[in-house]
């Protein structure tokens, strides 16, 4: 009873009911906060840290900053939200003002990208069939796909397209700006209470093991330096009998597309996938190839069984 008393606590303040309605649409940073509450970053920060100890909203660190948003089991805060008004005046403002500041640093993260001259679509660049791609993704993925998570997430468009069938959905990614692009998609399209992102290392997950029902790659792997480890954390966090679906480049000759786009990797085989796979506990098949100038590969994998150990040095 204690804990309900606290969040109740907690939540009945105005600025901190605020706070929850626009971080249960999305995760927010503090000078977001600030830019759409008009508040000072002390005075909010004080609030923050009352609704996170509370269990109300969890920080996400990022760089040199931290997003917040409400946790996954925090079914209080959208009970609490379902008895306001959607046309409150108030929380209607913040909303727009929410919106308008995540399409300015949408703009600035795209206007970023084509400074530095970096073409983050990489199915476009290559003339992929992007729409026969994600039509083969919806085939081997039906619902209900649990709990997702979308290693390497770019701009976020595999969330977007499975959204609808997964109960929540994470994005992870190594780029700041990428996830720029990827919060403003999601939030754009209504998704931010269901979809969220986060700034990771797809070698070290700050993750749970077997947190996950679905995990998926998405035209990552050939730029992994160690495919293997990549992989074998990717495992890490699937629940045994979870799915594991890979999305890349079939092997290729094509060494100037590896030049000239920094691939690691030209492409992956069958026997390459299962040979990384297998350690880790995981079986795959491949399910399909879909041609274009370059084919792509759509590989299923499921967690069978604990990864095996590693195996000792021999001494010579």
């Amino acid at each position: 009873m204690e804990a309900l008393l606290t969040q109740l606590r907690a939540a009945a303040e105005p600025t901190r009911l605020r706070l929850l309605a626009l971080c249960a649409r999305g995760a927010l940073c503090v000078s977001d906060l600030c830019a759409v509450l008009g508040q000072s970053q002390p005075r909010l920060s004080r609030h923050l840290k009352l609704l996170v100890e509370a269990g109300l909203l969890e920080r996400i660190p990022e760089g040199a900053n931290a997003y917040f948003q409400v946790p996954a089991g925090a079914s209080l805060v959208h009970q609490l939200l379902a008895r306001l008004p959607e046309d409150e005046p108030t929380l209607a403002h913040d909303r727009r003002q929410a919106a308008r500041i995540a399409a300015e640093r949408a703009r600035a993260a795209s206007e970023a990208f084509r400074r530095h001259g970096a073409d983050w679509d990489e199915m476009r660049a290559l003339g992929l069939p992007a729409a026969a791609i994600e039509e083969a993704i919806r085939d081997a993925l039906p619902a209900p796909l649990g709990r997702l998570l979308d290693i390497g997430t770019g701009t976020g468009r595999l969330l977007e397209l499975l959204a609808e069938r997964a109960e929540t959905a994470l994005g992870i990614d190594a780029s700041r700006e990428m996830l720029a692009l990827a919060r403003a998609r999601l939030a754009e399209r209504g998704l931010g209470a269901r979809c969220s992102v986060r700034q990771a290392d797809m070698y070290h997950l700050p993750l749970p093991d077997g947190a996950f029902d679905t995990v998926a790659l998405q035209m990552v792997l050939h730029y992994a330096e160690d495919p293997a480890a990549a992989l074998a954390e990717a495992a890490r966090v699937l629940r045994p009998g979870g799915r594991l679906l890979l999305v890349d480049l079939a092997a290729h000759a094509r060494a100037d597309i590896v030049s000239a786009h920094a691939h690691r990797w030209p492409g992956f085989t069958d026997q390459q996938i299962a040979g990384w796979l297998l350690p880790a506990g995981c079986m795959a098949r491949p399910l399909r190839e879909i041609p274009g100038p370059l084919a792509v590969r759509i590989w299923l994998g499921e967690r069978i069984r604990a990864a095996l150990p590693a195996q000792p040095a021999l001494e010579l």
